[in-house]
């Protein structure tokens, strides 16, 4: 599922009386949310669903896949989503 095919589930989901625009905006504004929530607290849980959590990479040593050649790679943070076990045991 990309994008536009969940921006038309939200919309199927509000009703009929709900536009494309209406759907999308509902979308990013959670999605927003979400992210603003991670930055923030380093965790946003929700129940039923999962929890999306800020995961931190240290610095560590690499090669270059071209040369072979022994690299640094720098630390950097990312998200990771774990999802909870209703969503599980629904897969």
């Amino acid at each position: 599922m990309n994008k536009g095919e969940l921006i038309e589930a939200v919309r199927n989901g509000l009703g009929d009386e709900a536009s494309k625009k209406c759907a999308e905006s509902a979308l990013s504004v959670v999605l927003e949310a979400i992210a603003d929530g991670v930055r923030k607290d380093d965790v946003v849980q929700i129940i039923g669903f999962g929890t999306f959590k800020k995961k931190h990479r240290a610095a560590r040593m690499g090669r270059n896949p071209k040369t072979g050649e022994p690299m640094q790679i720098n630390a950097s943070v990312s998200m990771g989503f774990s999802p909870s076990a209703a969503l599980k045991k629904s897969l």
